[in-house]
Formats: C-alpha cells, sequence, structure tokens
C-alpha cells in the first residue's frame, strides 16, 4: 500500500506544481458554461420586422396594434414602418431586417365579407431558430385576432389544457451545468491522467518504478486512484461556482451536497478506469492528443447535456445508452436541478461504479510492466 501511496504523492505534487495544468482541468469548462448557457436557449429578443400597410383599413390598424403590444411587453419584435413590399423584401435577403409582415390591399374589406384575407410573411429562412421563433410569435399574434368575442355560456363544453410544472423556469445555463461539470472531470482526466502516464513513458520516467518491487495491480490503483483525485477536484470546483452563477442555492443543503459529491467520486473513478483502459498499451504520446476531440465528441454529444436523448436516432440513443457520460449527466440534473431523492440517481451510481471496476479489472492484465 505505501507503494501505491507514493504513486499517487508524486502524481498530486505534479498536478499542484503546474498552475496551468490546474487552469486548464477546473477553470476552462466554467468559462464554457458561462458562454455557452447565456449563448444558447435565450428567447429572441428585438428581430426587426417592417410592417408593409398596403390596406390602411381597420384591420390594418388593429393587427399593427397587436403587433405593438408584443413589441412592448415581452420585446420579440421591433416594428419597422416600410412603404415597399419590394424593399421589404431585399432588406430581408440583405440582412438589413429579420422578417417582414405584409397587409395586403383590401385586406379589411375582404375580413368583413368573411372572405379569409390572408397576410404576407417574409422570413429569412437560412437562419431556422429565428425564423421559426417569427412565425411562431406571428401565429400566436393572429390566432389571438381571430378568437370571437367572449359570450356568457350557462355550460361550458369547451374542452381546455392547464399545463402543470414540476419546476421553476430552467434557464439553459442551469441546464448545462451537469454537462459542463462532467466534461470539467474528463478534462481533467485527459489531462492529469492518460495523457500524463504516455509522456512519463515517452521520458523514461516510468523505469523507475519498473526496479521498484511495485506489482502491476498497485501501479494501475495508484495511477488511477491519484488520476481519480484531480477530476473529483475540478467536478467538486465547478459544482460550486457553477451553482453559485446559475443560482442552484439548494445544491448546498448537506444531503445534496453528499449526492453530487458521491456522483463526482464515481464519475471520476469511472473516467480513470475508461481512460486508463483505453491507454494502457499505447506508446505513442501524439494518440492520446489526437483521440481527446474524437472521445469529446463520441461521449460528450450522445449524452443528452446539450439536448434531449429522445430526440436522437436509434443508433445514437444505443451509444448514449453504454456512455457514462449519460448517467453522469442524468444523475447530475436529477440531484442539482431536480432536487430528487436517492431512487433517482442510484441506478447512476451503480453503473458508473461497475464500469471503473470492469475499466480497472481488464487494466491490469493488459498493463505491462515492462519497457
Amino acid at each position: 500500500m505505501n507503494r501505491m501511496f507514493a504513486i499517487i504523492e508524486r502524481e498530486m505534487r505534479k498536478f499542484f506544481r503546474s498552475p496551468t495544468l490546474m487552469v486548464t482541468a477546473m477553470i476552462f469548462p466554467l468559462i464554457q458554461l458561462i458562454i455557452l448557457g447565456n449563448a444558447f436557449g435565450g428567447k429572441i429578443r428585438d428581430a426587426r420586422v417592417a410592417i408593409v400597410d398596403e390596406d390602411h383599413g381597420v384591420q390594418a390598424v388593429r393587427i399593427q396594434e397587436a403587433f405593438r403590444s408584443v413589441q412592448a411587453n415581452i420585446r420579440t419584435f421591433v416594428a419597422v414602418p416600410y412603404t415597399d413590399e419590394v424593399k421589404a423584401r431585399e432588406d430581408v435577403r440583405q440582412g438589413r431586417l429579420e422578417g417582414a409582415l405584409i397587409i395586403p390591399a383590401q385586406f379589411s374589406r375582404r375580413y368583413y365579407e368573411g372572405e379569409n384575407p390572408q397576410l404576407g410573411m417574409v422570413v429569412d429562412n437560412s437562419d431556422q431558430f429565428m425564423s421559426n421563433s417569427i412565425q411562431a410569435k406571428m401565429q400566436e399574434l393572429v390566432t389571438a385576432l381571430n378568437q370571437p368575442p367572449a359570450t356568457a355560456k350557462r355550460v361550458p363544453t369547451d374542452v381546455a389544457l392547464e399545463v402543470v410544472e414540476l419546476y421553476p423556469y430552467v434557464e439553459y445555463l442551469k441546464y448545462l451545468l451537469p454537462g459542463s461539470i462532467t466534461l470539467a472531470m474528463f478534462v481533467s482526466v485527459m489531462i492529469g491522467g492518460g495523457m500524463l502516464y504516455i509522456d512519463d513513458k515517452a521520458r523514461g520516467v516510468h523505469e523507475g518504478y519498473l526496479v521498484t518491487p511495485i506489482t502491476a495491480l498497485e501501479m494501475v490503483l495508484g495511477l488511477n486512484l491519484a488520476g481519480a483525485l484531480k477530476a473529483i477536484m475540478a467536478g467538486c470546483t465547478l459544482t460550486v461556482l457553477g451553482s453559485l452563477i446559475a443560482g442552484l442555492g439548494s445544491s448546498f443543503e448537506p444531503s445534496r451536497v453528499l449526492q453530487w459529491f458521491l456522483l463526482i467520486c464515481a464519475t471520476s473513478f469511472a473516467f480513470n478506469g475508461m481512460m486508463f483502459l483505453l491507454m494502457v498499451r499505447v506508446e505513442d504520446p501524439l494518440v492520446p492528443r489526437a483521440m481527446f476531440g474524437i472521445l469529446n465528441t463520441l461521449l460528450y454529444f450522445p449524452s443528452g447535456a446539450i439536448y434531449p436523448v429522445q430526440a436522437f436516432p436509434k443508433w445514437l440513443q444505443v451509444i448514449s445508452y453504454v456512455d457514462p457520460f449519460s448517467y453522469a449527466v442524468h444523475g447530475l440534473k436529477a440531484t442539482l436541478l431536480k432536487e430528487a431523492t436517492w431512487a433517482a440517481c442510484s441506478q447512476d451510481l451503480l453503473y458508473l461504479s461497475l464500469f471503473g471496476f470492469v475499466s480497472l479489472a481488464l487494466s491490469v492484465p493488459l498493463f505491462k510492466r515492462t519497457l
């Protein structure tokens, strides 16, 4: 055991003596959380939409009033008056406008004569998110204008849907936090675990281990426990800072702290076991650097960290099913966002723990205690 602890001590000393490595492992994922959390998932604000009124009738005025009501309240649109439909369409094409609403001539007359008049909407569909948001809001506005006047009924016969939301509004910054915590641990494992061991082999440092009576099991456990400690530090740091930034005060309740701490430990253990198993036979120090981007894409994006797994095709859902990232993200979401009980994350803890033990069990016989 003393030989194993000596390896852990050496690896931790190297980690603490490299400030750049610590910043890369702990702070960069936090920066990613802040930037991505604020760059995605927001609502469209102040989209410039032209209003071309070729009718000037009563219903045209009503439409413009409803449009400006949206502008004054939720600020989805900013009305830009235009007199020329061709000019408005060209400005949408050139990117000066996000859309244009065309109120055709004789619109009010056709409305009162029951001829089902149509409004025109020009959108820049090269930006699907923007165009879909504008179309959805315009459809809501038109639907509201089509509602008949309210009438008193003795017996209500209309079917209504009442939506009950279990949680307060979850901003994308909060939604992204579990994935960012998991990514911070993965980056720490890649840099402070797998890559360092391959670099030691390339520099011949590991030869010092081979002249000692240390066993392959002790070396594997020592290197993995040292890597897990680094990943736990990165995960805990990002959980605390990320919860403060996202406003998740419940994360600091004693029961929640124990939940996410155990999830971080199990995730770090699983990631280190997986990376050591992948690197146990690697000799070239360029290989782990080349694998980093591939593994990041293969493990992080199918995990449900940034998009629901239910929207994936079947073959990608299979990858998500075996991906340890998926279980880490699911468990952290249940703990940090949903404030769920132990039952919600017990399967995640079990899978991550078994994944780590199986990876280590396979790594020990594959580890070469030779030059």
